[in-house]
């Protein structure tokens, strides 16, 4: 499998959101939206009408990540929307396997995420609903947070087990592993040399001058990192 890169524009320029996407457009592989509703976390960001504009203007998939209370009632909605793909919270949901399955039939990926102290183990029998496994190497709210180096470790229990999985399952589709929070040219490679294949990017991003080079930046990054059977698979 190859990589994926998804700027967050949680550190775009809001007022500028269609031309901060169309920034990355030719090197991204997805464009990151993070969904807050100020209870699940503390902030609050965009909601289902903006996704609704963006998805008609922007060149990129919508990656779809919802930091919200209920996502068993919304996530099939951000799917309708058009989003390339819409992750839930373990933490949140009531019923993750219906919500997995309501995502995927409105034509979305599925993505199950975990927050730092949420171990792994309890969702193992959740990942044959899924096409992303999210796990957060920040507490999820707010951009710029350094990132939490424990994590490493459960990012390289994903790995194991998704290899497992896609060895003795009779998985025929990614399953992507996917880190979001203080990824940079020095963690990413970190992270990628556990396991992690698909990253959410934002201050790393969009605080420089060209996006589009930080973006190129960071794949370089990660692809160097990466265990030698992943890069030549």
């Amino acid at each position: 499998m190859s990589i994926r890169i998804s700027p967050s524009i949680l550190a775009a320029d809001f007022t500028r959101l269609a031309e901060e996407a169309d920034a990355v457009a030719e090197d991204a592989d997805l464009l990151h939206v993070d969904v807050m509703d100020n209870h699940f976390v503390p902030n609050l960001t965009v909601g289902l009408p903006v996704v609704e504009s963006l998805v008609k203007k922007v060149r990129l998939p919508l990656d779809i990540h919802l930091g919200v209370t209920d996502p068993d009632r919304h996530a099939p909605d951000y799917a309708e929307a058009g989003a390339g793909s819409v992750t839930i919270h373990a933490e949140a949901t009531h019923s993750p396997v219906r919500t997995l399955r309501a995502i995927r039939a409105a034509g979305a990926q599925a993505g199950l995420a975990l927050n730092p102290a949420t171990p792994l183990q309890p969702y193992e029998g959740l990942l044959a609903e899924a096409d992303t496994l999210l796990i957060m190497t920040v507490e999820p709210g707010f951009g710029s947070q350094k990132f939490l180096d424990f994590t490493l470790e459960k990012v390289r229990q994903a790995r194991a087990l998704i290899d497992q999985i896609s060895r003795f399952g009779g998985r025929d589709v990614p399953l992507w592993l996917q880190v979001d929070g203080g990824v940079n040219e020095s963690t990413i490679a970190r992270c990628a040399e556990a396991g992690a294949d698909s990253f959410v990017a934002g201050s790393a991003v969009y605080a420089g001058t060209d996006p589009g080079a930080a973006v190129r930046a960071l794949r370089r990054r990660a692809d160097a990192s990466r265990p030698v059977d992943a890069r030549a698979s």
